[in-house]
């Protein structure tokens, strides 16, 4: 551990403030890179594309811990803010790394790490250009997390969605075409809506920048805030499209069920993008020092969010396929923290966004989970029998088709070799990922719930929104419970097990190391919850923010040595 942190300390003195982008260029970079290598060179792409993930995850942890610093002066913490283009403040681009910002795109970083490890053991054999699409995927997600004005983050969505529909046709077949087709219908009317909102807020103030949006909306006219409040529905209903909330979540689960398994385990993320642009322009635009816009909205999200919580619950009671179970708990995972920052207490805040890291790396272990256990139970196949109609075949390096689509790297068959810890390790992360979706003890989901709940009835408790998400809370976590038993019930335990299940390490380490994550965050809950207030804190009060973005200066251009004077 203390050679870790030495590491990130030398990753800070050498990189900063030029490490803000790094989670942005680096995989831009990697993809270029693997567009030129082709698809003859497979094996290079997967190192290339796991070392560029490890590289990623450094340089996140790096502005984590930087942002953690002991702050010396009256703000929340440290705000690190660069600017590409060396423009200041509204007119330029610029990227901003605080509490909340770190978090995401460390949290982003562990996902995608674990998720190209596991798909080159075989997923990335399934289709063309895998790693590339992932990578793009990986820039528009940092992108998004990072920027610091809403065109760009318009355009960092649009690069994140233009991958995300490479990814979930990867492995070809009906039903991923089929969800693909929905999924690229809902998302482009979303990008249309988010386009008209953007539109209108930069008419009635003059910016988008998301700094420079609130100190103007504070200072609009009367006659000026119908406006901008239409256009905060407008820009809302794009974002609860693509954070999956009720009404508008009706494609997420055909098409994260569809998804082959490291597909979906990234997709995972996806909502926690639509989560956090909520949170982030909620706060900065509509902070209680905005006069008549405060907390606009927040009886409507407020309900919607326990809307979306009540759907996933049934979701997942109704449901027995392993995927649907996966999708329907991003669903709940999504209504949970929509419903959450409705509450508006900071305290809250603090609890949901604990619960969003736990929930997050569950719902993604618990996808590349899926996978084994569908190819273990349904003879080496990942889905069942009945569901194979149209599957595009797995392809070799040279784009033949190959016989046997459960090969590894050593040209054996991956089902039928007796492992004795096979089932066992499959029995216990299953379990793991059921108290973890479950929120039960003594895992970090317990600990997510229990502090919103707690900071809940702490600052509103006799309120009846906080009692109403009490109940449903609890309500969801029961249902999971059984949903989970039952269906562990099933594959473990009720059908004869003709063969052993044959786990490559490729497979194994991946959801081994987001549950291990899970089991960290439970161990260091305290500073983990730390840094949840703080950063909760800071979006209570977004001067801070603010003063960083709207201060942060151009670098002076060099000096050039004076001219030498000719000699004689």
């Amino acid at each position: 551990m203390s050679g870790l942190v030495q590491l990130l300390d030398r990753l800070l003195e050498l990189g900063m403030p030029h490490l803000v982008a790094a989670p942005i260029l680096l995989p831009l970079v990697t993809a270029a890179l693997m567009l030129l290598l082709g698809e003859r060179r497979r094996r290079t792409k997967s190192a290339l594309s796991v070392v560029s993930g490890l590289a990623g995850l450094l340089a996140a942890l790096a502005l984590l811990r930087w942002v953690n610093a002991p702050d010396t002066g009256d703000g929340p913490g440290s705000i690190g803010v660069y600017l590409p283009g060396n423009w200041q403040a509204p007119f330029g681009i610029v990227l901003v790394a605080d509490r909340l910002s770190t978090m995401m795109v460390a949290l982003t970083g562990v996902v995608a790490f674990a998720a190209s490890i596991y798909s080159t053991s075989r997923w990335d054999r399934a289709g063309v250009h895998f790693h590339p699409l992932l990578q793009l995927q990986l820039m528009g997600l940092n992108g998004a997390f990072l920027t610091g004005d809403l065109f760009n983050l318009f355009v960092f969505f649009e690069v994140m969605l233009a991958a995300s529909y490479g990814l979930l046709l990867h492995g070809s077949g009906r039903l991923r075409v089929q969800a693909g087709l929905h999924y690229i219908a809902i998302n482009l009317a979303a990008s249309a809506l988010f386009l008209v909102g953007a539109a209108l807020l930069y008419g009635a103030t003059g910016t988008l920048n998301m700094a420079d949006l609130g100190m103007r909306i504070a200072q609009l006219a009367p006659a000026d805030r119908g406006l901008v409040h239409a256009a905060a529905a407008i820009l809302a209903t794009a974002f609860f499209a693509k954070a999956g909330a009720w009404p508008l979540n009706f494609w997420l689960v055909p098409a994260y069920s569809a998804a082959v398994s490291p597909v979906g385990a990234v997709f995972a993320l996806l909502t926690k993008l639509g989560i956090y642009t909520l949170l982030r322009l909620w706060t900065v635009l509509f902070a209680p020092d905005t006069g008549a816009s405060a907390a606009l909205g927040q009886s409507v999200l407020i309900a919607i969010g326990l809307a979306t919580l009540f759907g996933g619950a049934l979701g997942i009671v109704g449901t027995q396929r392993l995927s649907n179970l996966a999708g329907f708990s991003v669903l709940v995972s999504a209504g949970t923290l929509l419903a959450a920052i409705g509450l508006g207490e900071p305290a809250v805040w603090a609890g949901a966004l604990y619960y969003l890291l736990s929930s997050t790396l569950a719902v993604s272990a618990f996808f590349l989970l899926i996978d084994m256990i569908e190819r273990w139970r349904n003879a080496g196949q990942s889905v069942a029998p009945h569901e194979q109609a149209g599957n595009a075949p797995f392809l070799a390096e040279d784009l033949r088709v190959l016989d046997d689509v459960n090969l590894d790297d050593d040209a054996q068959a991956l089902y039928g070799r007796a492992i004795p810890a096979g089932i066992a390790f499959l029995g216990l992360s299953f379990i793991g990922c059921t108290l973890l979706i479950a929120g039960l003890p003594p895992l970090s989901g317990f600990v997510g719930k229990f502090a919103m709940l707690s900071g809940a009835f702490i600052t509103s408790g006799t309120s009846l929104p906080a009692w109403i998400f009490l109940a449903l809370l609890l309500v969801s976590g029961f249902l999971a419970l059984i949903a989970l038993s039952r269906t562990g019930i099933r594959h473990f335990w009720t059908q004869p097990h003709p063969t052993m299940p044959a786990l490559p390490a490729l497979e194994v380490l991946p959801v081994a190391g987001l549950l291990a994550a899970c089991v960290a965050l439970t161990v260091w809950a305290g500073p983990v919850m730390r840094h949840a207030i703080a950063t909760a804190e800071g979006l209570r009060t977004p001067t801070a923010y603010r003063a960083a973005v709207m201060g942060a200066r151009q670098v002076p251009n060099p000096v050039p040595p004076p001219a030498r004077e000719p000699r004689p």
